[in-house]
């Protein structure tokens, strides 16, 4: 018999009901946008009457997710960029010598003497004076190398040790080099996506392309310098033992050292050795905050292993100075007066608030393990995504109106119901894009206007069983529900092959492909909801107030 029971009835429009009710702030979009990100900046700590002003513009008892437009939509900033993955291997080398130096040292009964020499940045020699200490010495170092963490790489050593002469080579295995590419990779992304995160943008796209690079786009910034602004700077801060100072910029440093300029006074350079105490790696918070003088100021934190490297070090050299370093240049040199537990200090400077903090963003961020080239980079402007918008709602507009006149004429009455219920499936899909706080591209439009077209399809095989049940002489009751019954298997197996190619698309795509995949799932969904119940609900009620003796399908 045909009839629905209340409780489902209710539940059907209770969710149609949710549905358009979080496809509602899409309508108010520039409003709600605002509202929202004045909330985000009240929340941040960041007050005043404009930003409560523009938090107003939307009541907070209604929903606020909305659609996020992409970058073929909004505009905004596009690069390609290549992790230098190179620049590792001699950051690596340089951490080694250190223990290099104290392992061989404690040898020197019999390798002599120890010397650093000149080499490429990826390799240390290390030249011994006791002739035949080179075999003693590289056995020596052999002991000190690590297994390979990773699965390509297990059972090999990270170092190989060789000898030339008086001389011992270390460098690099090939499967740590190829670990230590991977690790770069996947830091300096989650790297990047954190400064972008930081920044407050809005569904910025980063992704891996390939074995060294990495694809960065970013709606609403202004321009691609403005991001590379953002993801360029490397901000990395190092805690360096300080071997003297001195005014020519030209001194030759030793082996094992380097010459930094002073950030605060142009004329005073200073000569480091390059193997950092700490590095802004072990790092876990930094803060922008004001020193005693009440100027402004970075705090710092670090982990275990660095509180605890930072801590025996101004143990050991009370009286000595020290130099923080951010980006090639000495921030200060203070004097360690007293040994400083507890893995915290303070960064001061000539700094104003702004780039306090700036700079307590970028340190929080990390620093980018290698340098990045950026191989493409494109900026475009949000008028080319308002004409994209715009020729998006035309074909949406069109494909709906064509829809819409086809069915009426078509099918009549019933085919009015099913227009009702297209109305309603577009705005379940913006419901659920909002709900998920999904990216809608110019390919997610061309996802909305195919499922525009798709949507009737169930309703048509719907109709055309009723018409068929109609023509061997049923009742119209009887004719309405077997026309649903007969055509359900139809509906859910070409439904559900699309929704599979839609997965498919989803989990191995990226990017664009991604974004149609998302609204053509999310449309079928919709469209299978609305033609199985809402039309059902909609022609039951009809009926039920009718009770017609035929029907016109």
């Amino acid at each position: 018999m045909l009839q629905i029971d209340l409780w489902k009835r209710v539940l059907i429009w209770g969710l149609v009901a949710v549905g358009l009710a979080l496809a509602l702030p899409n309508l108010f979009y520039g409003r709600v946008e605002q509202a929202n990100d004045a909330r985000a900046a009240m929340v941040a700590g960041t007050a005043g009457d404009e930003v409560e002003a523009q938090a107003g513009q939307w009541p907070d008892w209604l929903p606020s997710g909305i659609v996020n437009l992409g970058l073929d939509l909004r505009g905004g900033a596009h690069l390609l960029a290549e992790v230098k993955v190179e620049d590792v291997y001699a950051a690596r080398m340089e951490a080694f010598w250190p223990e290099v130096r104290d392992a061989l040292r404690d040898a020197r009964s019999e390798v002599g003497t120890i010397r650093l020499q000149p080499s490429e940045a990826d390799t240390l020699v290390v030249r011994v004076s006791e002739p035949g200490g080179a075999a003693r010495a590289a056995e020596i170092l052999r002991g000190l190398a690590q297994p390979v963490v990773s699965l390509t790489g297990a059972g090999a050593s990270d170092i190989e040790v060789t000898t030339r002469g008086q001389d011992v080579l270390v460098t690099l295995s090939e499967a740590e080099r190829l670990a230590t590419d991977e690790r770069t990779v996947r830091q300096s992304l989650e790297i990047i996506r954190r400064r972008i995160d930081e920044v407050g943008t809005r569904e910025p796209t980063i992704q891996r392309q390939g074995a060294d690079r990495i694809l960065i786009q970013v709606p609403g910034l202004g321009s691609a310098q403005e991001l590379k602004d953002i993801i360029g700077t490397t901000a990395q801060l190092t805690f360096q033992p300080v071997v003297t100072r001195t005014s020519d910029p030209d001194a030759n440093p030793g082996i094992g050292e380097e010459i930094l300029p002073s950030l605060d006074d142009p004329d005073t350079y200073y000569v480091l050795e390059t193997a950092p105490v700490v590095t802004g790696e072990e790092l876990t918070d930094a803060q922008p905050t004001f020193d005693q003088n009440n100027r402004p100021a970075v705090s710092f934190r670090f982990n275990p292993s660095g509180a605890r490297k930072f801590g025996e070090y101004t143990a050991e050299n009370i009286g000595s100075p020290f130099a923080i370093v951010l980006d090639e240049e000495v921030i200060s040199a203070p004097v360690i007066q007293s040994h400083i537990a507890g893995g915290s200090g303070i960064i001061t400077g000539n700094f104003a608030v702004e780039e306090s903090t700036h700079l307590a963003v970028l340190l929080r961020a990390g620093a980018l393990p290698a340098g990045l080239e950026f191989l493409e980079e494109r900026t475009i402007g949000p008028e080319l995504g308002a004409d994209s918008i715009e020729a998006g709602k035309i074909a949406s507009m069109v494909a709906f109106v064509g829809v819409l006149i086809f069915m009426a004429a078509s099918y009549g009455l019933f085919g009015l119901f099913a227009n009702i219920a297209l109305l309603i499936n577009v705005g379940l899909i913006f419901g659920l894009l909002s709900l998920i706080g999904a990216t809608l591209t110019l390919p997610g439009i061309a996802g909305i206007v195919l499922t525009i077209g798709m949507a009737v399809d169930a309703n048509v095989l719907i109709f055309e069983r009723i018409r068929e049940e109609v023509k061997t002489a049923r009742g119209p009751a009887r004719a309405i529900e077997l026309g649903y019954e007969r055509a359900l298997s139809a509906i859910l197996d070409a439904n559900i092959t699309t929704f599979i190619t839609a997965v498919i698309l989803f989990v191995m795509g990226s990017g664009p492909v991604r974004g149609f995949a998302v609204t053509l799932g999310l449309g079928i969904l919709t469209s299978v909801f609305t033609a199985i119940f809402v039309t059902r609900v909609l022609i039951v009620m009809w009926f039920e107030r009718r009770r017609p003796k035929t029907l016109e399908v």
